[in-house]
């Protein structure tokens, strides 16, 4: 979870008035031609999404598609990735190699044409790959612009080639420099330092990426090497013969299985000659957990071919339910609301020219994706119904139990949200609202307990921040369903004050704050209520998360005084770094970097009730104060510290891996406690900052 900077209203004004300057000049001289590589470094994030960790490692898979086309071209059978020190990155393939010889338009040697051109590939005429992931034929130009240095190898013909690159610009032309067996392309890169946030490769996030590229992939040997500790490498490797039938049993592992007999059809649909792979099973969860792919590429946001398999779902089981005499009453149907819960799917898809929204492929537009998947998987999932009774009498009875929640859920919801909740006209008493009547200028603040939220009551900008005190610990939604939750007065407070309202009301251009931060004491307790708020966001509310509007706030641990100067410091390390500077400063006879403490006039706790610790260092005496919780600050402290827009600190809860994601919150918040364990076991030693 990255932080993110934002810009105060009167840099925005001067903003304003430096662009009506140039609006006033503008004129031939400010058109700009960038040629080649450079409007890659110009505007990364155009490309790769971001320059921050996702982006980073977008330049791994990029690469890697590339790989795995040849793969899926019947090229190759395996795949090698090893994480070097410094930074660097290898990857290689034993594809057939990228072309060499003179590209008879541009004059250069083809593997040149690729590395230095945007669209320049063997995906677009129609030859090359019958099947693709990198489309758009930027990716490897992309990461070689992005790279401080980039060394092509290829093996063709018996022969090895080889080219290097500075970012982007080639040191010398293609050479030859000896003979070589077998065929293949190894790309080795180093990311530059001046694009991105940072260049230290995560090994989790390439692991988890890699295993799941080698269910996607059955038959193909992919392996990994972290090479990054000198004579310590880490080597692992994945190979697949179930494919994605294997992919849902890793990802219901540990769960209540309602059905032992995992659905799964790969078959290729001839009138779309789109190729279909699709495996299912339903657990005893009350969320879905279902992941789509076009052509080995993630698709978070789905498309076409989610929609084809959600609509043959639906259909399927309930003409299986009604033939079986199961639903009897003519109007009465299983929606498709009923038929997600509990439901594990991965749904993958070869398509000759797929369509996305965007380089990072979030979503697939093809239509004829649709129709092959509606028409493969209802053909096949209705002959699974008929030929297992035993699994379709357990996923009807799991289906029938979520439609029976759903009634109770939406007369709950009618009960207790009513249409003028959302219209703001009974918005919930505890509720300290803003005045703005403009979400996107407006932000709530989630606070715990009622002593914070008097600080934050006082200390807000009244005019675009709101104040919602939750009374101890919410409900863990993750092991109850909707009509439960609404019955618990902190989550119906929340919805309330949201007003989007939830379930299948959900509707988020109905949103009143543009920015939801979740500020919770820096203790234990202040954790577990975090995480009960996160599960409730990603299982109930998780377009919020998408869109980039929830946050957590990261108000100080320490403030440290000499004299009447002091200055916040948010960890250990930092507090160190405080204290060096301060006293540094001090004996040098100067006012410190800090301000001077000026009188508070409100005040809700003394510094007696907060942890102290007094030192002398240097024959300087240094008082430092450990804030435990929210409530030992006064207004203006945490006005200053942690929601004043000029000075504070806040977290953007994103989602990179929703695989990830969803098993994370299912171990940490679902009812099985031995996986909870392990994983407590496994990663206490790493705790930073423990209060207990």
């Amino acid at each position: 979870m990255p932080k993110k900077k934002e810009t105060s209203k009167e840099t925005e004004k001067g903003n304003n008035a430096k662009r009506n300057t140039v609006k006033n000049s503008y004129n031939a001289q400010q058109i700009t031609v960038l040629e080649g590589l450079d409007p890659v470094r110009k505007r990364p994030g155009m490309y790769i999404g971001s320059t921050g960790p996702q982006g980073l490692h977008h330049l791994i898979w990029e690469v890697m598609d590339n790989s795995f086309d040849e793969a899926m071209a019947g090229y190759g059978n395996e795949i090698t990735l090893r994480l070097l020190p410094d930074n660097m990155v290898a990857i290689e393939d034993h594809g057939r190699g990228i072309p060499v010889d003179l590209h008879p338009q541009y004059k250069v040697s083809a593997l040149e044409l690729v590395l230095t051109k945007l669209h320049a590939g063997g995906k677009f005429g129609g030859g090359g790959y019958k099947v693709s992931g990198g489309l758009h034929g930027v990716g490897v130009s992309v990461v070689n612009a992005l790279s401080i240095y980039l060394k092509a190898e290829v093996k063709r013909d018996g022969q090895l080639w080889v080219q290097e690159y500075e970012r982007g610009i080639p040191k010398a032309k293609v050479k030859l420099v000896g003979s070589a067996k077998g065929t293949g392309t190894t790309i080795t890169f180093c990311p530059d330092e001046t694009i991105f946030e940072t260049t230290e490769f995560n090994f989790q996030t390439i692991l988890d990426h890699l295993r799941q590229q080698a269910y996607l992939t059955k038959g193909i040997k992919l392996i990994m090497s972290d090479e990054r500790i000198v004579n310590q490498p880490s080597v692992y490797a994945f190979y697949f013969e179930g494919g994605v039938a294997s992919y849902v049993r890793h990802i219901n592992h540990g769960k209540e299985e309602k059905h032992k007999n995992v659905f799964y059809v790969h078959k290729l649909d001839e009138a779309t000659d789109v190729e279909v792979e699709i495996a299912v099973q339903y657990t005893g969860e009350y969320h879905e957990s279902v992941h789509c792919f076009a052509n080995n590429i993630t698709n978070p946001e789905g498309g076409m071919h989610l929609s084809g398999f959600r609509s043959a779902l639906t259909r399927e089981l309930n003409n299986y339910a009604r033939a079986k005499n199961i639903l009897k009453e003519k109007d009465q149907n299983l929606s498709g609301d009923d038929v997600h819960e509990g439901l594990t799917a991965i749904i993958s898809v070869k398509i000759k020219e797929p369509q996305f929204e965007g380089q990072t492929k979030a979503k697939l537009g093809n239509p004829e994706a649709r129709t092959a998947v509606e028409t493969v998987f209802g053909e096949t999932f209705r002959i699974y119904l008929e030929e297992h009774p035993q699994d379709a009498e357990a996923i009807i009875g799991k289906c029938l139990l979520a439609a029976e929640a759903r009634r109770a859920a939406r007369a709950a919801r009618d009960t207790v949200l009513r249409k003028g909740a959302f219209e703001g006209l009974t918005l919930p008493g505890k509720l300290a609202d803003c005045s703005s009547k403009d979400p996107s200028l407006s932000e709530i603040f989630i606070v715990e307990g009622d002593s914070a939220g008097g600080s934050a009551k006082q200390g807000r900008n009244r005019e675009y921040q709101a104040i919602l005190p939750l009374r101890g610990k919410i409900l863990n939604v993750e092991r109850a369903r909707l009509d439960k939750m609404l019955a618990n007065n902190e989550i119906k407070s929340l919805v309330i004050a949201l007003g989007t309202n939830i379930g299948e009301g959900f509707d988020i251009s109905n949103l009143r704050y543009d920015k939801i931060v979740i500020m919770t004491d820096a203790d234990v307790d202040g954790a577990h209520i975090r995480t009960l708020l996160l599960t409730l966001f990603y299982r109930y509310f998780p377009d919020l998360i998408h869109k980039g509007h929830i946050y957590i706030a990261q108000p100080p641990l320490y403030r440290v005084n000499i004299g009447k100067a002091f200055q916040y410091a948010y960890n250990d390390e930092e507090k160190q770094q405080v204290i060096d500077k301060l006293i540094q400063d001090a004996g040098k006879g100067k006012k410190v970097l800090a301000k001077i403490v000026e009188k508070e006039e409100q005040t809700d706790v003394s510094e007696e009730e907060s942890e102290t610790e007094e030192m002398e260092v240097s024959g300087v005496k240094v008082n430092i104060q450990r804030y435990k919780g929210l409530g030992e600050m006064n207004p203006g402290q945490l006005w200053e510290t942690t929601m004043d827009p000029e000075t504070r600190v806040m977290k953007l809860v994103t989602i990179e891996d929703a695989e990830r994601a969803d098993e994370v919150f299912d171990v940490l918040m679902g009812a099985d406690v031995a996986p909870r364990k392990r994983f407590i076991q496994t990663h206490a030693k790493t705790v930073k900052n423990l209060d207990v």
